[in-house]
């Protein structure tokens, strides 16, 4: 039996990846819906018909490639559909179906939207850290493992040290290193994982900018201008959060609280 909700969760995660394409594609786009007009080839417009928009099958099935005009598929759209999958699995696989699943199901969604996005165009909608941080601190009403208070703090905290952070570089360079929009993001994992998590989710996602932003800056020869967005590496601290925040936690307490 929890091998075929396993499975459940894996195909809803599918879907639902399907679905963020959407949400990737259309709604930074001022005015645009994710609703309508249905799926459809951005290259030709011709819609999607429902045999060709089955998760990944669909993908591998065409070849990469629309059925109609033939031009070449994004692997984008497997990538998320796969990504939304396991972690849906995961999900499952920590929580089972219970109000925790749905609620960090949601929060993962959001969270690989904004990784694409950002990555892809340097922005974090409003439209998903907004609602985000409410939901976030709604949740832990009924989230056993965040009371409403360190949720409330974590929100509070997380947008509070990026925004000092980002004044901080401004005041000492005169130039933006870190937009707004990071901000409300930290909040919103603030929020969803408690006051407890920053820590951890600064220093990580820091270590991982530094990783990626090293090669990017010898690559772009732009030295201390060199655009790398921030938001997937936030993002990405905050999923390893979630999952492994016990081995985390120890891991924390072994290097900062030794044995005597």
């Amino acid at each position: 039996m929890s091998t075929f909700f396993s499975v459940i969760a894996t195909i809803l995660g599918a879907l639902v990846g399907s679905f963020l394409n959407v949400v990737i594609l259309r709604l930074p786009e001022p005015g645009s819906s994710i609703v309508f007009p249905g799926s459809h080839c951005p290259a030709c417009k011709a819609p999607i018909r429902w045999f060709d928009n089955i998760p990944v099958l669909s993908f591998l099935i065409l070849g990469a490639k629309c059925r109609s005009c033939r031009q070449l598929i994004s692997w984008q759209y497997p990538l998320v559909e796969i990504a939304m999958a396991l972690l849906s699995f995961a999900l499952y696989r920590k929580f089972l179906f219970t109000p925790l699943f749905l609620g960090y199901f949601l929060f993962c969604a959001a969270l690989l939207a904004i990784i694409f996005i950002d990555f892809r165009l340097q922005i974090i909608p409003d439209r998903i850290t907004l609602p985000g941080i409410v939901l976030g601190f709604g949740f832990s009403f009924i989230n056993p493992q965040v009371t409403w208070s360190a949720s409330g703090l974590g929100l509070l905290c997380g947008g509070g040290v990026l925004y000092l952070i980002a004044g901080g570089y401004y005041f000492i360079t005169k130039r933006e290193g870190m937009g707004f929009g990071d901000i409300k993001l930290l909040a919103m994992i603030g929020a969803f994982l408690g006051w407890q998590s920053l820590l951890f989710v600064i220093f990580f996602s820091s270590l991982l900018g530094t990783l990626v932003g090293i090669p990017a800056m010898i690559r772009q020869k732009k030295g201390g201008r060199t655009v790398i967005p921030y938001g997937p590496f936030l993002s990405l601290a905050a999923m390893a959060y979630l999952f492994f925040s016990e081995t985390i936690v120890r891991l924390w307490q072994m290097f900062l609280l030794p044995a005597a």
